[in-house]
């Protein structure tokens, strides 16, 4: 059976209401892995041996991308076994009624727009409603490279216009793709600094008890 095929079908078994899916390509000839691979960079794939590893979240246009990507694959005539190794729930959808916040992507907007015009470093924080949503979360907001602090419920992030930092795109769409689940968020920016021109490095650092971040 083909790859997108054996895709379709092990879709076809997962939960109604699942968030992300992980999965293993098992390629037959080991040699034709590495090229596998390169055709699933969006999924941010991991190869060891003939074996590659990558994770397909529900939302945000990624289906359609993993069965084109897939049947690109099947196209280029590598054949293999596709095995699905887990998967994780969605985000209740009441979170966002039950704590009163509007959509995250919204507060970011209205953040920013707070900010001088050229505003160039952040340092923000993401405050989620229930430790329930802390993994998906961080799968979500990955891009961001989001980092637990103390013992709250969310995640501190860092972005920039350049250097340092996910771009402020990329920070708006990781969450919206919070809101596209229904896990509510607050979100709040801690820290900003304008006009910053780095000489010889990959822009400010930040120390915050000790740390820098």
């Amino acid at each position: 059976m083909r790859i997108a095929e054996q895709y379709r079908e092990l879709e076809s078994r997962l939960p109604a209401d699942w968030a992300d899916a992980r999965f293993v390509l098992n390629v037959e000839d080991t040699g034709r892995a590495e090229r596998a691979a390169s055709l699933l960079t969006p999924f941010a794939p991991g190869r060891v041996g003939g074996q590659v590893r990558f994770t397909v979240p529900r939302h945000g246009g990624r289906l359609d991308q993993a069965h084109r990507l897939l049947e690109r694959i099947d196209r280029e005539g590598i054949t293999g076994t596709l095995e699905l190794v887990t998967s994780s729930l969605g985000a209740p959808a009441l979170a966002e009624s039950r704590v009163g916040w509007p959509p995250a992507a919204e507060q970011w907007d209205t953040a920013v727009a707070a900010l001088p015009e050229d505003w160039t470093d952040v340092y923000a924080q993401v405050e989620l409603a229930s430790s329930d949503f802390l993994e998906p979360g961080a799968l979500l907001m990955g891009p961001l490279n989001p980092a637990r602090y103390g013992g709250a419920v969310g995640f501190r992030f860092r972005v920039g216009k350049y250097g340092y930092g996910a771009a402020p795109g990329m920070a708006r769409r990781c969450l919206e793709r919070l809101d596209e689940v229904g896990i509510g968020a607050r979100v709040e920016i801690l820290r900003a600094l304008s006009d910053t021109k780095p000489v010889l490095t990959q822009g400010p650092v930040w120390y915050l008890e000790g740390k820098a971040v």
